[in-house]
């Protein structure tokens, strides 16, 4: 299964690290990644706010809160 931006498999895996370090707030991870993109040739697209953290992810239910 390959990203639809591009065919090439190194990019498409080096954009779902990129993602996940973004997603995380790793910015210097991100840096990292970028460069690697770079010489690959590969020009980022328009860049996607981060997903919040207050949130549960769809289709997930939270835990009920521990009472002790």
């Amino acid at each position: 299964m390959s990203d639809p931006e591009t065919e090439d498999p190194m990019v498409a895996a080096l954009l779902r690290e990129r993602a996940g370090y973004v997603s995380r707030g790793m910015g210097d991870r991100v840096s990292q990644v970028d460069e690697q993109l770079a010489l690959r040739g590969h020009k980022p697209a328009a860049e996607a706010a981060p997903v919040s953290r207050s949130t549960p992810p769809k289709n997930r239910r939270q835990r009920p809160p521990e009472t002790a």
